[in-house]
């Protein structure tokens, strides 16, 4: 509200006179505009309609940039982009195939679960799909294996054709087959789930591996156009039903599924989100025409961020999904902000010009600084160094200024053209009373931080703080996460959202059972070791084998180890292996080993060669490659071990080597991810919040001639940066590359709250009033429009809580609850930081005064 008298408690409801003070109190709007925000405010009472016709040209120019970004980019690999231990990880892979499962398109396993995999039917079947699969003229396959080839080599060691195999199979008694079962896994280890039954041979899920001959030049489609086929060929295998016992786990069907999770996700919670919004708008707006004008301004600033997408070339990504509810999020609040305080001058007596004249010059300066502070605290992701947390801060920062632009000037400018048609009409009336005015029941209640700050401001400000501070504290200790299993929702979250209707049930997720059949089955879920890798070319160099030795001696304690040295896997101990069975081998060793130390230190290239030549060729291909190019050493790790002292054992022992070694495995992928993101989130929230205070004290000083009113905007900011900290660890919400922006976010979103409720009271107290009657004013004007915005972004964007991806609904809850509390602090405790400041400022001044009295 602006100036004027507070009406009597007896006053009449209904009477414009007493419910907002007269139109124009307070002080001069112009006092604070800049030349170019008045030019701007007069084009849009003067010219609404060329105004929206602009702002429409340019949303079409936008919709050309629609789908034109990039490929969208889901699950974990879009993080570790340009990560040098991932790129080693990639090289190590592509280097060393043997023993390890590819994450490429060269091979595929099939999870068969028939109850008991080794029964004689059940290895029948295995066998036809293996002759299926090996015979298909668009497959390329080149091998296949499974626990019925294994066995049918044990009980025919000449059986090639898939002929020969079944027939061994078929006539073998049951003691036959139990006696080939068991050496064939002795022999081979057979891929069998871990309940698997010597005595009885018997086990329920069985592994059939698939190799796949790709070209050199294959890309990814052409390797997934081969595994989507392999389901079509094993679903013809009488008694397999693919889905049901029989689960292709193929990268290409993975990378699929991931993506597809995104989608679901969108198809259900974007229209779950805008009809809980539109619902909450209606409540706010209570008017059609202002309903249509806020839809329209907030599916605008999603067309113009999109296109702006499409045209930047930035694909879509998981950590992109965030930026569309926060934008959401401040146009409600812009939107709500402009509807009521225009409504509050309308109520007055102003005239539909005047009122938005009014309305848009007290609100454009507090439009700009919640706009460039929201800026601020989104780019400040650019100090990561994930290019994923950099394209967050690009996308969101555009958008925000899109934001202001569609809010700031079109929707001013659609009500006035609106407003100046229906009026004179026989157009019905709808909803035409601000929010908070005094006596609603809101009304009575928006001032209750006002109340206090007049009767305790000092116990309000010091209990916020304590509060702030211990859940600051206690949110650091908050966990981290990141791995492809975090992407991935659980089966009573599928289950439950399974019974929508299409198309907002999500999909069948092969992911779900291979992630079981992994960590359930086959004893998979942790990984047991991390790898050294070194591709240098100082491996065929004299001191090669000598430097390999020692990172195996004296290890860290992360290792496993025997009398001081690494249980681990090298090319080291192919030789120590090779050098105990063969004592001619052994005798090279010794030739070439000048200072005794069992490693050969010279002519190391010959060794290779020797090595390669015997029958430890293929155990040797698994440590070093042919060309002697790249090693690696592959360390076990302590059942004690987590991740974050694995990665750093690998790395210390890597940075004592004196060829080319970097720490590699998945495990240390993911660590590495972790550490970026917590040095990304910390950063960013330091940046944020440093250059939004500078900010803030430069804004109000140019516009106020007061700095200190910015350092008040964020003490009610800190309040909530440090809750909502404490609230992630309470609630079980790790920190991961999805919500890492939420803390320095959390700083624009808390701004934009206090900017409106602060502007307006320093509007209010400049004008006239005392400290308390200007705070009341502004609870009950400004803090409805608050309220309204409030409810609307809580309930309308933490249905992002129901999304398929659990990072999504986690972001959901996170921000939910990061409105919430930023409205909270605007309305308790800013008003208790203002008063506190009021009566320091006082008692200063008059401390000043008595001092230059009596001098």
């Amino acid at each position: 509200m602006a100036d004027g008298d507070t009406p009597d408690a007896g006053d009449d409801f209904d009477r414009d006179d007493s419910l907002v003070p007269d139109a124009g109190a307070g002080k001069d709007p112009d006092r604070d505009q800049h030349p170019w925000l008045q030019r701007i405010n007069s084009l849009i009472t003067a010219r609404p309609w060329a105004i929206v016709a602009v702002f429409l040209a340019v949303t079409v120019l936008f919709i050309g940039g629609l789908g034109a970004g990039g490929d969208q980019q889901a699950g974990t690999d879009q993080f570790t982009e340009e990560l040098e231990e991932a790129d080693a990880l990639e090289d190590m892979e592509e280097n060393f195939e043997r023993g390890t499962r590819s994450t490429g398109g060269s091979s595929a396993t099939l999870f068969i679960d028939e109850g008991n995999v080794l029964s004689k039917d059940s290895l029948l079947r295995m066998l036809e799909a293996q002759h299926r699969l090996e015979t298909h003229d668009r497959l390329r396959v080149t091998s296949t294996t499974s626990p019925a080839s294994l066995t049918a080599q044990q009980l025919d060691p000449d059986a090639d054709s898939a002929e020969e195999k079944q027939r061994a199979v078929r006539r073998a008694s049951p003691g036959q087959l139990r006696t080939a079962v068991n050496d064939a896994d002795e022999a081979a280890s057979l891929p069998v789930s871990t309940d698997f039954n010597r005595a009885d041979p018997s086990a329920s899920v069985a592994q059939l591996a698939v190799s796949y001959d790709t070209p050199p030049m294959a890309d990814d489609s052409d390797r997934a156009s081969l595994q989507f086929r392999t389901v079509d060929v094993v679903a013809g295998v009488d008694g397999y039903e693919p889905g049901e016992n029989v689960v292709v786990f193929a990268d290409a069907i993975i990378d699929q599924e991931v993506n597809q999770l995104l989608t679901d996700t969108a198809v259900l919670v974007f229209p779950a989100a805008l009809l809980l919004i539109i619902f909450f708008l209606i409540v706010a707006y209570r008017d059609p025409i202002d309903l249509g004008l806020g839809i329209a301004a907030l599916l605008m600033t999603l067309v113009w961020t999109f296109g702006f997408m499409g045209y930047a070339n930035i694909p879509f990504s998981d950590s992109l999904v965030t930026v569309f509810p926060l934008l959401l999020a401040v146009g409600i609040d812009f939107g709500i902000h402009i509807i009521n305080r225009y409504r509050e001058e309308r109520l007055a007596g102003a005239e539909i010009t005047d009122a938005m004249d009014i309305t848009v010059r007290q609100l454009s300066a507090a439009f700009l600084i919640v706009t460039l502070t929201t800026v601020i605290s989104f780019m400040a992701n650019l100090t990561s160094s994930l290019d994923q947390l950099q394209d967050f801060g690009i996308v969101a920062a555009v958008g925000m200024v899109f934001t202001f632009l569609i809010f700031g000037v079109f929707l001013p400018a659609g009500k006035v053209a609106f407003d100046g048609l229906r009026e004179g009409t026989r157009f019905p009336t709808f909803g035409t009373r601000p929010l908070g005015r005094e006596e609603s029941i809101l009304g009575r209640i928006l001032p209750v931080g006002a109340t206090a700050a007049k009767v305790a401001p000092a116990v309000v400000l010091v209990s916020a703080l304590v509060i702030g501070g211990v859940g600051g504290a206690y949110g650091t200790g908050v966990d981290t996460e990141f791995s492809q299993e975090a992407f991935f929702p659980d089966e009573e979250r599928i289950e439950t959202l399974q019974v929508l209707p299409e198309p907002f049930a999500p999909s069948q997720y092969t992911f779900m059972s291979v992630l079981n059949y992994l960590e359930e089955d086959f004893d998979q879920g942790f990984v047991g070791s991390v790898t050294v890798y070194i591709e240098d070319r100082a491996v065929r160099s004299d001191v090669a084998l000598e430097d390999i030795d020692r990172a195996l001696q004296d290890p860290p304690e992360a290792f496993v180890s025997e009398e001081r040295r690494a249980d681990a896997t090298s090319i080291v101990g192919v030789m120590e292996s090779r050098a105990a069975a063969d004592p001619e081998f052994a005798a090279t060793v010794e030739r070439y080993d000048t200072t005794n130390t069992g490693v050969p230190d010279r002519n190391v290239d010959t060794v290779y060669e020797e090595l390669f030549d015997s029958p430890a060729e293929d155990e040797a291909l698994g440590s070093l490659t042919r060309d002697r190019s790249a090693t690696r050493i592959q360390y076990q790790l302590d059942a004690d071990t987590d991740q974050t002292e694995a990665t750093a054992a690998a790395e210390t022992v890597a940075d004592g080597m004196r060829m080319d070694a970097i720490p590699t495995g998945q495990l240390v992928v993911n660590q590495v991810v972790i550490d970026r993101i917590t040095d990304s989130a910390i950063t960013s929230l330091i940046v944020a919040f440093l250059l939004t205070a500078v900010f803030l004290m430069v804004s109000y000083r140019w516009l106020e001639g007061r700095a200190i009113y910015g350092l008040i905007n964020l003490v009610p900011v800190l309040v909530t940066v440090g809750v909502l900290a404490g609230s992630m660890r309470y609630f079980g919400v790790p920190l991961t590359p999805f919500n890492a922006p939420i803390l320095s976010v959390s700083i624009g979103l808390g701004v934009d709250y206090t900017v409106h409720f602060m502007h307006r009271f320093v509007d209010e107290y400049e004008g006239g009033r005392d400290v308390h009657e200007a705070l009341r004013v502004t609870a009950q004007g400004t803090g409805g429009a608050l309220t309204g915005s409030m409810l609307t972004t809580v309930c309308g964007l933490g249905v992002l809580y129901i999304a398929v991806i659990p990072l999504i609904a986690e972001f959901g809850l996170l921000l939910a609850l990061g409105v919430l509390y930023a409205y909270l602090a605007s309305i308790l405790v800013l008003p208790a930081t203002v008063v506190v400041w009021h009566y320091l400022e006082t008692d200063l001044l008059a401390g000043v005064g008595d001092y230059i009295t009596n001098r």
